[in-house]
């Protein structure tokens, strides 16, 4: 369904299937970080200043764990299930620390699709380029639902 702009709604409950899956694969760059610092006000100095991380365990500067939900609720926005979608939980492991200018790619799957609640379960995992597990996630989804009446105000 068009909402307006040339833009599509994303799938609805009826249309996702368990089993379907999506790859994404992200880098995060300077300006990434340096936008999410400014927006947030964060300046922990673990996500910015290599002499203090240096005498941390992890040696550099890592990546905020929110940027990283960011990029995942963003996938659900943009894809799967897509526009118009809505995050209604969200559980996250973060395994491994993620560094300035790491590739990612994050693997998400349906894992459940509830009809009765209007919710579909996903699973996400993420790796970085050495394939090691950096990040799980299980994120509920309510799909886009436009009521009958509001559709025909888009049409």
């Amino acid at each position: 369904m068009d909402i307006g702009n040339s833009q599509k709604i994303g799938k609805t409950i009826e249309e996702i299937q368990e089993g379907e899956s999506l790859s994404v694969t992200e880098t995060i760059e300077d300006s990434q970080l340096l936008l999410y610092l400014g927006l947030t006000n964060d300046a922990n100095p673990l996500y910015i200043q290599h002499d203090y991380a240096k005498q941390t365990m992890y040696k550099n500067p890592i990546v905020p764990s929110v940027m990283l939900m960011g990029i995942l609720t963003s996938s659900v926005s943009k894809h799967l299930p897509g526009p118009g979608s809505h995050v209604v939980n969200f559980s996250m492991n973060f395994i491994e620390p993620v560094y300035h200018y790491e590739t990612l790619t994050f693997q998400f799957e349906v894992i459940k699709v509830d009809k009765m609640k209007d919710v579909v379960t996903i699973s996400v995992e993420a790796v970085n380029t050495k394939n090691d597990r950096v990040l799980d996630a299980v994120v509920m989804v309510q799909p886009p639902s436009i009521t009958k009446e509001r559709s025909e105000e888009f049409e």
